[in-house]
């Protein structure tokens, strides 16, 4: 499981990073960054608890990162 928890950051930050880098957000990547962590480590906690999710622990860290990065900024744009 920790191992698990911390590839889930690793990968959350890549995707935070990665995204900022090539323009899909506008946040600044520290910003990205955290949202990214953020929203993958609360899927990975809801996932353990309720059994959810995908097979693959990678692929849930993926799809939950992103799903953050388009859902948050969202909520205060205008």
């Amino acid at each position: 499981m920790f191992p698990t928890l911390i590839g889930t950051v690793v990968i959350a930050g890549i995707i935070g990073y990665l995204s900022e880098i090539k323009g899909f957000t506008q946040n600044g990547i520290l910003p990205s960054i955290i949202i990214c962590i953020g929203g993958a480590l609360l899927f990975h906690f809801v996932a353990l608890m309720f059994d959810i999710g995908f097979r693959s622990p990678g692929l849930n860290a993926i799809l939950s990162a992103a799903g953050a990065l388009v859902i948050v900024p969202t909520r205060w744009r205008r």
